[in-house]
This record gives structure tokens, C-alpha cells and sequence, in this order.
């Protein structure tokens, strides 16, 4: 039995990168099989689009970012005259794309136009991954390099998260994480590696200018919790992460 994914990881102006698993099924038991991975670069942006769709099933694409360890997850979608269907997570794939995660939680926030929440994490032992969506609405989603030493510490990645496009982004451990509604309404949803502890719950200042983000709101329009306007400005930070 002959198993054949194909999992896009890199795309530019010029080419795209695929990554195809072949996987040789060895009957009777599935457990049993050879696996091969090779990558394949395309100069027709087209023609390699073209034969990802037709040729073979994808269920996810995996976009690695500006910096080592973020991604956007875009699902493939399956739309007819009833409706859509997705596959919006699959542990394996998932492992073996982007890093080995175990989520043991998920949580769903609604919040208003203008609402900023954030920079968020979690210190020591109780350190959060985070894999988020937005199910309605549409957000600013941005994690920022907090990891001492890493080449990218204070920078961040910036992506639009609606309940159109679907993508999802994916926040590893070491990085602060928030985000700012811009639809009249968001439903948001997250999976956290980490339950939640209050005691280990803390943040730096969403309003840092020195971050450079660009929330896409109004500084008068903005909407904070009480306790997101307390939060420490980067210079005055001390991480508890190393990279």
C-alpha cells in the first residue's frame, strides 16, 4: 500500500519548496512501512501549485516565518453547495512538521473591535506553546522573540488571522504572544502544551514602541485589561528564557 503526502515549506516571488513523504505500507499491519522524504523545487510558481492540487491530497500547508521555530498553518479547505470541510489539526503531521507537541488544553476568548490583549507567557516550568485560530472575525496575531541571546530576541512576526482565511500560527516557548481585533467581533481559540497557572502568568508592555508593531489601531481606540497596562517595556524586561 502506497501512502504519498506533499507538505509546501517554503515559497518566494521565484520558486516553491515541497517536502514529499512517500510512506510503502507492509501488509497485514499498517505499523510496518518504509519511509522516504525528498524536496522538490518548483520555478513555475503555477505549474507546482498545480500539481500539489491535482496530483496529491493536502490537508495543511506549513510556512515557516522570519523567524526559526513560528509558523502559519493553512488548511486545505473542501468547499461544495453544503458547505466546507477542514482538517484543522493532526498530531503526526504535525510532530513531524513543525516540533513535538502535546497540547493538553484549549481555550476560546470573544473580544470587541479595538480590543488588545497581550503580550502574554508563561514563566519556568509551566511555559506555553501555543497553536491559535480565529474562528470569527479577524485579529493581529504577533509573538515576539523574548529568548536571551537568541539572534531575533525583540523582533516578532506579524499575521492576520480571520475566520475567512482560516490560517493558523503556531507561537513555540520563549515568546510573548497578543493580539488586536480588528473586526466589530473575534472569536478566538488556542491550544496551549501547558495548562494554565496564575502564578506563573506574566507579560510585557503590548504598547512598547520600541517592538516597532503595528497593531493597525488607533492608539485612542485601543482597549486594555487593567493588568496588560502594567506589564514591563522590553528594555526593562528580564526573560526568564535562554535560547
Amino acid at each position: 500500500m502506497l501512502e504519498v503526502s506533499v507538505v509546501l515549506v517554503g515559497k518566494s516571488n521565484k520558486s516553491i519548496t515541497m517536502q514529499i513523504y512517500i510512506l510503502f505500507f507492509i501488509p497485514p499491519h499498517k505499523s510496518d512501512f518504509l519511509f522516504s522524504k525528498f524536496s522538490y523545487s518548483c520555478t513555475s510558481r503555477k505549474f507546482c501549485l498545480s500539481l500539489r492540487r491535482f496530483i496529491f491530497i493536502e490537508k495543511m500547508e506549513y510556512i515557516k516565518t522570519q523567524i526559526e521555530g513560528v509558523f502559519v498553518l493553512e488548511p486545505k479547505v473542501f468547499g461544495d453547495a453544503r458547505g466546507y470541510f477542514m482538517e484543522t489539526f493532526r498530531q503526526d503531521e504535525f510532530d513531524r512538521m513543525v516540533a513535538p507537541v502535546t497540547f493538553v488544553q484549549d481555550n476560546e476568548s470573544k473580544s470587541t473591535r479595538g480590543v488588545l490583549r497581550g503580550l502574554h507567557y508563561q514563566k519556568g516550568e509551566f511555559s506555553q506553546a501555543k497553536l491559535v485560530r480565529v474562528i470569527k472575525g479577524a485579529v493581529l496575531d504577533v509573538a515576539v522573540d523574548i529568548r536571551k541571546g537568541s539572534p531575533t530576541y525583540g523582533q516578532h512576526v506579524a499575521v492576520e488571522l480571520t475566520g475567512e482565511n482560516h490560517r493558523q500560527f503556531f507561537i513555540p516557548k520563549g515568546f510573548a504572544h497578543g493580539f488586536a481585533v480588528l473586526s466589530e467581533r473575534a472569536v478566538f481559540q488556542y491550544k496551549c502544551d501547558e495548562f494554565y497557572h496564575p502564578e506563573a502568568d506574566a507579560g510585557i508592555s503590548i504598547l512598547d514602541e520600541s517592538l516597532q508593531i503595528d497593531w493597525r489601531i488607533p492608539a485612542e481606540a485601543a482597549i486594555l485589561s487593567d493588568k496588560d497596562t502594567r506589564h514591563a517595556l522590553l528594555k526593562d524586561f528580564d526573560s526568564p528564557f535562554s535560547f
